[in-house]
């Protein structure tokens, strides 16, 4: 296996990441360029909501005491870490998605019948919903992420090229304004996202643009694992 791989996600699921990737024996390293940080946010009549559409679980750790008054209601969320993590704060789970959030709204997914007014528990930067007719989507921003620079020392590592994992549209626009800030050679890295969305608006001359499987951490570090062993 050869290259470096570089993750630059906010914590905790950088460390997530790099403990999965070196288990899969990727050379990995990692540094956060962005924290995440709560928002001012007030709860709508929870009389006027049939479910919680979450497409992360920062939406968790982050929502503040607002979600005490949201306990009841069910969950449906975009992965098993969000899922987990709202079981563990006291809610239920009625739905965990495959394929990104937009497969929670897609006409025929659910098993009895489907809820028709979902609250969306989201970052400032997040994906655009396409909603079924007869569904609505009342969109609350619940965190935001706050970006930082690249380190001198991380900088350093990113010079000698390797592979970029990307995990949002906002973290792959934010990377190349870094590294054309600090000068840093793009055509020697080589950039693996979770989807088509993440890269679409990033320009520069980079050393190519890889999509995963399935938008999820597991399908990215298994994308970034073969194109290690075939570069």
């Amino acid at each position: 296996m050869i290259g470096k791989v570089f993750a630059i996600r906010p914590q905790p699921g950088l460390s997530a990441t790099i403990a999965a990737g070196r288990a899969l024996g990727l050379d990995i390293y990692g540094e956060p360029l962005f924290e995440i940080r709560p928002a001012v946010w007030d709860v709508p009549d929870p009389a006027t909501i049939d479910a919680l559409l979450i497409g992360s679980a920062n939406a968790i750790r982050h929502g503040g005491p607002q979600l005490d008054m949201l306990r009841s209601k069910p969950v449906h969320a975009v992965g098993k870490m969000t899922a987990d993590l709202a079981i563990k704060a006291g809610f239920s789970v009625e739905r965990i998605g495959n394929g990104g959030l937009q497969s929670l709204l897609r006409p025929g997914s659910h098993a009895g019948p489907a809820p028709l007014r979902f609250l969306r528990l989201c970052g400032a930067e997040r994906v655009a919903l396409d909603v079924p007719g007869g569904v609505s989507v009342e969109e609350r921003t619940v965190y935001q992420a706050a970006p930082s620079c690249i380190l001198p020392n991380f900088a350093k590592l990113l010079q000698s090229g390797g592979i970029v994992l990307l995990h949002s549209a906002a973290a792959a626009r934010h990377f190349a304004d870094e590294c054309a800030r600090l000068g840093i050679a793009t055509n020697a890295l080589v950039l693996a996202a979770l989807g088509p969305r993440v890269t679409e608006d990033i320009g520069g001359d980079w050393g190519g643009i890889h999509h995963a499987a399935s938008p999820n951490d597991s399908a990215l570090l298994a994308l970034a694992k073969d194109m290690c062993q075939d570069p």
